[in-house]
């Protein structure tokens, strides 16, 4: 098997009920699920949306797909499969990061939320990370420093020239340009009510989804900054499709992600020398 040189990943989390009624309502003495509905409530009057800060979340799914230095997907998988349980998941993400030799991090926003998120679950469950938190070394070789894109490369980062622009619609604007189909099933905002239903699973198959979107626009990405031609991408492209093809009976939401899959449809351009006659 070729060595992985990239884990392309996505969280997804639920709140911490137990923690939410302790730090929020500490006089009240409130049932955890309680304190979580008023605690919703209460952000959803206030700044019109409950979304939870990731200090008071549990990872409860995390996708991952690996990718060889040649860019080829070489596998997809979610964490602590069928348990999702969120310290074994959080020891799995870690250990894998060292298991396979410190490869890429790649993400879309992950610096805003799913890497703070692993980390304070390393907090939360014990773990030692000195490789990561690596204080000591120089500054531009520590594996946070947000300009470390050997460590960490965000592509939100990359397309919106670090915070320069904002990036409407985010990654499933990315996708859709270029055929993918972003969002499909639930988004973000509803993990928290479907994991309520027992929905686990769904949420599993939803975040391999993103995943998958954030492999192909990283693919472009490549094109992008000229690690790649657009006819190797769309050889890629195909590799990938042909993978998600083998082993749908075996991963429902392969199935679901190739129901909604779409063609890059361009349009010619011209050629450098056609361009400068």
């Amino acid at each position: 098997m070729s060595k992985v040189s990239w884990l392309i990943f996505d969280v997804e989390a639920v709140a911490d009920a137990d923690l939410i009624a302790r730090v929020k309502y500490p006089d009240e003495s409130l049932d955890p699920a309680d304190a979580l509905t008023r605690y919703r409530e209460t952000l959803l009057a206030d700044k019109g949306s409950d979304f939870i800060a990731h200090t008071y979340m549990l990872p409860i799914s995390v996708a991952i797909a690996k990718v060889a230095a040649d860019f080829q997907l070489i596998d997809v998988v979610v964490l602590d499969d069928p348990d999702y349980r969120p310290a074994t998941i959080t020891q799995h993400f870690w250990n894998g990061w060292r298991h396979y030799g410190h490869p890429t991090f790649v993400t879309f926003n992950g610096r805003g939320y799913d890497i703070p998120l692993m980390e304070l679950s390393a907090y939360r469950y014990g773990l030692s990370l000195p490789d990561w938190f690596n204080v000591d070394a120089r500054t531009y070789e520590q594996s946070r420093n947000r300009y470390n894109t050997t460590r960490h490369l965000d592509l939100m980062d990359l397309i919106s020239n670090f915070g320069a622009t904002r990036v409407q619609g985010g990654l499933n604007v990315l996708a859709n340009i270029i055929g993918k189909p972003g969002k499909t099933g639930i988004d973000g905002s509803q993990v928290q009510d479907v994991y309520d239903a027992g929905g686990v699973q769904k949420i599993n198959d939803y975040c391999i989804c993103d995943v998958l979107d954030t492999y192909f626009v990283f693919l472009r990405t490549r094109v992008l900054i000229g690690k790649i031609s657009i006819e190797q991408e769309q050889q890629l492209v195909q590799h990938a499709k042909d993978f998600l093809t083998e082993n749908q009976t075996q991963r429902p939401a392969f199935a679901h992600y190739l129901q909604h899959w779409g063609d890059w449809q361009h349009e010619q351009t011209d050629s450098p020398d056609e361009e400068s006659n």
